[in-house]
């Protein structure tokens, strides 16, 4: 899930700080980074971070943070006004998706950036590799659209890419089946689905395995994984094979049940719906014990797991009953909201928490008092 944009108000936040707590992280702010999908996405054992976060003029452009600097990749782009990194790599290779110069034929909104209400020309938007200022578009099926979401340090990215096959299934202004996929060494290659329409590759491990979801096609997901995709099956893929994962007991309204993102021990965690289809988990799968549900911070109603690190620590999203966001992160197997381990009276509010890195080092989307929305990095006070 790549992003959350329902914004609560801030004076309420900010009370639930008011508890003294001993202070596990030291928080650092990474600046405003705009509305949806401006955050921070992923960190790397070395520190860098991806993402996205608004230019002069309200455009989204591209980002890498690292150590203290901010680096626009959208400049030049590919041309377009708009682009997001999704992933990075510790030789600093970013991927992502990023506008063109070229109208879409067939008036698609693919990257979603109309949708979200960023000024937008309605061009394709094409999935890239981004290195040493060098911004290169990656090939599709056919059609005139792709995302790739990761990297891993061998230089392989997951994403998805269309075909020219008209998808049934979407709703205007999505036209075309989009199909998981990887590029190694430019060249694509598509990923069987599970026997859906639809489907994309999320995360891409440093052995080559990779997970994501096959589907349908709905509405764009502004408020969760900014796709249009209805995840039926949660994937892992290993030597050329769609393996299921299972599910929770139902399926998870909003953008289905989806494989987010795996760590090199193979461990997955992602989202998933329960049996009555009614409210979500996030879930850790292994090889050795399947699917299991992390449920959620206690009283809370509903949870995402984003980020997975080698030592099977887990961050996320949990939810309140008012579907109010706060992030979490799970160690020896207790969640614990990650507001309550940074220091008293911090000026951000810790919405989400994305990908934590080998040093426990955490990244994630805040919100100021004043409901600004702000990239921040937690860093283990211990370090």
């Amino acid at each position: 899930m790549k992003s959350i944009t329902t914004l609560i108000a801030a004076g309420s936040l900010l009370a639930m700080l008011a508890v003294a707590q001993t202070s596990r992280y030291t928080i650092t702010d990474l600046g405003p980074v705009g509305g949806p999908p401006g955050q921070p996405f992923v960190i790397r054992n070395n520190g860098l971070i991806s993402g996205a976060a608004a230019i002069p003029g309200g455009a989204m452009h591209a980002v890498l943070w690292s150590r203290g600097l901010k680096v626009d990749l959208g400049t030049p782009g590919l041309g377009g006004a708009n682009s997001v990194a999704f992933g990075v790599n510790e030789r600093g290779q970013a991927v992502g998706q990023a506008e063109t110069s070229t109208a879409d034929p067939k008036g698609e909104d693919f990257c979603g950036f109309k949708s979200v209400g960023l000024p937008s020309s309605g061009n394709t938007c094409l999935p890239f590799v981004w290195q040493n200022g060098v911004m290169t578009p990656l090939p599709t099926l056919g059609g005139n659209n792709g995302v790739a979401n990761q990297i891993n340090n061998r230089g392989e990215v997951a994403g998805s890419a269309e075909n020219a096959v008209l998808d049934l299934t979407c709703p205007a202004p999505q036209v075309l089946q989009f199909r998981p996929v990887i590029w190694e060494q430019g060249r694509i290659h598509e990923l069987p689905t599970y026997g859906d329409p639809d489907g994309i590759a999320f995360s891409i491990n440093d052995n080559g395995q990779v997970v994501g979801a096959s589907g349908t096609c709905t509405t764009f997901n502004v408020n969760g994984d900014l796709t249009y995709l209805y995840g039926l099956h949660a994937l892992l893929w290993q030597n050329g094979t769609a393996i299921d994962l299972g599910n929770l007991g139902g399926t998870a309204p909003g953008g289905g049940n989806v494989a987010l993102t795996i760590n090199n021990q193979g461990q997955v965690v992602g989202v998933s719906g329960l049996s009555d289809n009614t409210t979500f988990h996030g879930f850790l799968w292994t090889k050795q014990s399947g699917i299991q549900d992390l449920g959620t911070i206690p009283g809370d109603a509903a949870s995402v797991a984003l980020g997975i690190n080698d030592s099977g620590e887990v961050v996320g999203i949990s939810f309140d009953p008012n579907f109010n966001p706060r992030a979490f992160v799970r160690q020896n197997g207790v969640m614990t909201d990650l507001n309550t381990l940074i220091p008293a009276g911090s000026p951000l509010f810790l919405f989400d928490a994305c990908s934590i890195n080998s040093r426990g080092e955490i990244i994630g989307l805040g919100v100021t008092s004043t409901g600004e929305a702000h990239g921040y990095l937690a860093v283990p006070a211990s370090r």
